[in-house]
């Protein structure tokens, strides 16, 4: 499996980042980002297989579009117990997308799309004060998603598809090696023992579905509407743990062993109004609803006790969200397209289980694009940044072992993006 894995990020790059709400990524093609993602009544091209498959029924012939999303976050905690700052490890994420797109006839289409749609990359240092709580946390999709579009009528045309998904998720954290060694003898305890690690890892499969819709209320108006299912996907991995040599005592409490999760990933739907105000001028509004509250925790059941626990629980209680959008794109001419576009986006993360495996905060997108077409190529640049509002975390997530790590937490992303489409 791991073998997969690596293939697969070979073809699409790393896990992504956060970019709206949780941990779902949005960043699927250049021109649709170009528009804050504002393109379900309209079709920014083979992308539209993510966006609104039923708008395969718009795009012509036999197409292929390849594409990436260079995504830089900034991410800082400011301590409420020191004052301190610091910042999480940033780096550099580039989730990757494909869609091959053909239409048979006047009627039927269909199209094969591969991208990121959920992602996680946060990163801090070993030593910093939220250490036991989350130091790495990686979440890896890639969706395979085979769609068919039909148009019914004049007005109306549907789609439908599998989302065959895999995961891989690696999480790691700091143990304090003190406290644990004097809970297991507490007669003499001990001094100051350097830190152990903590790290699950594991993967698996899942499949749910997804259908379409394109009305054309009127010769200048279209009304789009998406909906994918959740995914249930099965994990199975390992909990292992690296024990410095002055905490050996711990070895025969920290013992490795199998684990095994599932994880739900959360319905979403989507609608579009868009308006061709004139030849050029294509204006489009929607908004987005995902079922966060699905997520209630994340339960890692173990085949062996460890610390007399047979399970390993992150409390979630998420709830479920909404982001608004608008878009335009103005057609200068035959070869250049310019873009625009804005998102806001609520955030699923209840203030009783913030933490910072999972930063997440309201946001506002605010993106620019253009397309450039020559014969049968077509390049779309974009670019977007993502304001995340300050978020405090004061609760207890974290206290039982040392380090609630609670303060103030901030985050901006800056996102570039590239799409080259080819039509045969």
């Amino acid at each position: 499996m791991k073998k997969v894995y690596l293939l697969l990020i070979l073809l699409f790059g790393n896990a992504g980042d956060l970019q709206a709400s949780g941990f779902g990524v949005f960043t699927q093609g250049a021109a649709g980002l170009g528009q804050g993602n504002a393109v379900v009544a309209h079709s920014p091209g083979p992308s539209s297989l993510y966006f609104n498959p039923a708008l395969l029924t718009e795009v012509s012939g036999t197409r292929v579009e390849a594409g990436t999303t260079l995504v830089y976050a900034d991410r800082d905690f400011t301590s409420d117990l020191t004052g301190n700052r610091e910042s999480g490890d940033d780096a550099l994420q580039f989730p990757g997308t494909f869609y091959a797109t053909h239409q048979f006839d006047d009627r039927w289409s269909a199209g094969l799309g591969l991208f990121l749609p959920f992602g996680l990359a946060t990163e801090w240092d070993e030593s910093w004060e939220g250490r036991y709580i989350a130091t790495r946390s990686d979440l890896f999709t890639v969706n395979i998603n085979p769609v068919i579009a039909c148009r019914l009528s004049d007005r109306v045309s549907i789609a439908a598809g599998l989302d065959i998904l895999y995961l891989d998720a690696e999480l790691e954290r700091q143990i304090n090696s003190t406290g644990l060694g004097i809970i297991l003898n507490p007669p003499g305890g001990f001094g100051p023992l350097t830190d152990a690690g903590q790290q699950f890892s594991g993967d698996g499969w899942g499949v749910g579905y997804n259908i379409g819709l394109l009305v054309r209320v009127s010769d200048r108006v279209n009304f789009g509407a998406t909906f994918r299912s959740h995914i249930d996907v099965d994990v199975d991995g390992d909990l292992n743990f690296s024990i410095p040599p002055d905490a050996a005592v711990l070895a025969s409490a920290l013992t490795d062993t199998k684990g095994h999760a599932d994880v739900r990933l959360p319905r979403q739907a989507t609608f579009g109004l868009a308006w061709e105000a004139s030849g050029q001028l294509t204006l489009e509004v929607g908004g987005r609803w995902e079922d966060w509250s699905s997520t209630d925790e994340l339960r890692v059941n173990l085949d062996q006790p460890v610390l007399g626990q047979s399970s390993d629980v992150i409390p979630r209680d998420w709830n479920d969200t909404w982001a608004f959008n608008i878009g335009a794109d103005y057609q200068l001419n035959d070869v250049v397209a310019l873009r625009a576009g804005y998102l806001y986006s609520d955030n699923p993360v209840p203030a009783a289980t913030f933490d910072p495996s999972v930063p997440d905060a309201d946001a506002q997108l605010l993106t620019l694009g253009a397309g450039f077409s020559l014969d049968h190529w077509t390049l779309d640049l974009a670019y977007g940044f993502e304001y995340h509002r300050g978020r405090n975390k004061n609760n207890s997530v974290g206290a039982a072992t040392g380090s609630a790590a609670n303060g103030k937490y901030s985050t901006d992303l800056h996102l570039v993006a590239a799409s080259l489409a080819y039509q045969f």
